[in-house]
């Protein structure tokens, strides 16, 4: 029988057409499945990418908590917990120092992974301390808000609040319950009150936060919460003389009297331009007035005569710091933020205070200006305030309390404050007998101002020691 060499021939040249479109085939399948497979790999290191930079941000947060980040390396392996390294993470750091003190810190971390160090990815960070200007108000005392007031901020005190105005943030007390006095209108006792108090043996016993209107909103009240601690507020007075000394009579003034043997204090009057007005005061006007320390008495508040001390003085743009080592009265527009210490280091026995106769304002609300009082004593208003007054700024009574007192038949038409009330005694701004304001200001509303709430000025008191997250972005 003939063999059919021809038949043989097709099928073999068929088996090597199909072997070879088989092998084309199976090749760009392999190379398809290499394909997905190095994505998925890369896509696992582009994600591990931000794993190891995110890494980078906590490694220096723990530095900078640990007070070790000048030792602290900037590149370093990122390892997985049976230390086998998975990453790299590089981290560069910006930090914004005031009067030598870091008040903030800028950092960015590129990390990428240990298969693919060509797919980076950046992140970027601020960590800053939280500053008092969270709360509107930080007492230290029992406090009773009138119907009239608006308080849009955090509200504590560590005493009993009774909270009769409007609320639009919580109101917390670290008193669970508190005995309410005459002088908090608990007389006769609210037992009808929000939640309601009690009536114990001759005491009227009122939880942590009440209210007896309808403007407030009970279901923000908080109590009890923990003692904030006013010691640990304290701000180094000595450390500001310090810093303002070694430029004598350009940042520090000594008692006024050692100028002129009749002074009785500073007047600083704040310019638009950044620049100030310092007078020495030499005759002030006695007003009858009340408040619970002192009883009835005379205030010597009000300025009859004063005379320009020197030529107008630029802030100084890398420490604003001033410090009085006498009473002081300050007005005007803060332009930049800046920091006004008032106290008597020289003699023990003797404390200072602030005094507010006019209008605090800012050049500019974005942020870039501010200011911080902090008054060795009080800060209070005085009698000749304008019927309208707007005061920004964080008011500081370190020892003493933040109001205006009681001056008879000396009512004033609105009160605005943007910024926080820290003090350390009972605020008051508004004085009533039989249910008739006899004295202060008809309308109180209190604005929290939250720019200054991680970049406020230098030596403004933080409310935790710690560093905390403040902007979180990643970087193409």
């Amino acid at each position: 029988m003939k063999k059919d060499f021809t038949s043989k021939g097709i099928i073999t040249t068929y088996i090597l057409i199909f072997g070879a479109v088989f092998i084309v085939l199976l090749g760009g399948s392999l190379r398809f499945i290499l394909l997905q497979l190095r994505q998925a790999n890369q896509e696992v290191s582009w994600n591990r990418a931000l794993e190891v930079a995110e890494a980078g941000i906590s490694y220096y947060q723990w530095c900078l908590n640990n007070d070790i980040a000048d030792s602290c390396l900037l590149i370093k392996d990122y390892e997985d917990p049976s230390g086998n390294i998975i990453g790299t993470f590089s981290l560069e750091v910006e930090t914004t120092i005031n009067c030598g003190i870091k008040s903030s810190n800028l950092i960015t971390s590129t990390g990428w992974a240990k298969d693919f160090p060509e797919i980076k990815r950046v992140v970027r960070i601020t960590y800053a301390k939280t500053s008092v200007a969270k709360y509107s108000y930080l007492l230290n005392d029992n406090v009773w808000a009138g119907a009239d007031r608006e308080i849009r901020g955090l509200y504590h005190s560590n005493g009993g609040i009774r909270m009769d105005g409007e609320n639009q943030s919580s109101v917390a007390s670290a008193q669970e319950e508190w005995v309410c006095t005459d002088s908090f209108g608990c007389n006769p006792c609210p037992t009808d009150s929000t939640p309601p108090c009690r009536i114990e043996g001759l005491n009227c016993i009122c939880p942590g936060v009440f209210t007896t209107t309808g403007n407030s909103q009970p279901d923000l009240f908080i109590s009890p919460v923990s003692l904030f601690d006013f010691d640990g507020i304290t701000i180094n007075l000595a450390e500001i003389k310090s810093l303002t000394t070694p430029s004598p009579q350009q940042y520090y003034w000594p008692p006024s009297v050692d100028i002129n043997a009749g002074a009785k204090g500073y007047h600083l009057k704040l310019k638009n331009d950044g620049t100030f007005e310092v007078w020495i005061i030499t005759e002030l006007e006695d007003t009858y007035a009340y408040n619970i320390e002192e009883d009835w008495h005379y205030d010597s508040f009000i300025i009859k005569n004063e005379y320009l001390y020197g030529a107008p003085i630029t802030i100084n743009p890398n420490c604003s710091l001033l410090f009085i080592e006498d009473n002081l009265w300050i007005e005007g527009e803060v332009k930049g933020k800046l920091t006004i210490a008032s106290a008597n280091l020289i003699s023990p026995t003797e404390e200072t205070s602030i005094i507010l106769p006019g209008n605090i304002n800012y050049v500019a609300y974005d942020g870039s200006s501010g200011l911080t009082l902090i008054g060795e004593k009080n800060i209070l208003i005085s009698p000749d305030s304008p019927e309208i007054m707007e005061l920004r700024g964080i008011f500081v009574a370190q020892q003493g309390r933040f109001g205006r007192n009681n001056y008879p038949d000396n009512i004033r038409e609105k009160l605005e404050i943007y910024g926080a009330v820290i003090s350390n005694g009972r605020v008051g701004t508004r004085w009533s007998s039989a249910g008739h304001i006899i004295s202060g200001y008809l309308k109180r509303e209190t604005y929290s101002d939250p720019s200054l709430l991680y970049s406020p000025p230098p030596f403004t008191p933080n409310t935790s020691s710690e560093l905390r997250l403040v902007d979180w972005e990643e970087v193409e």
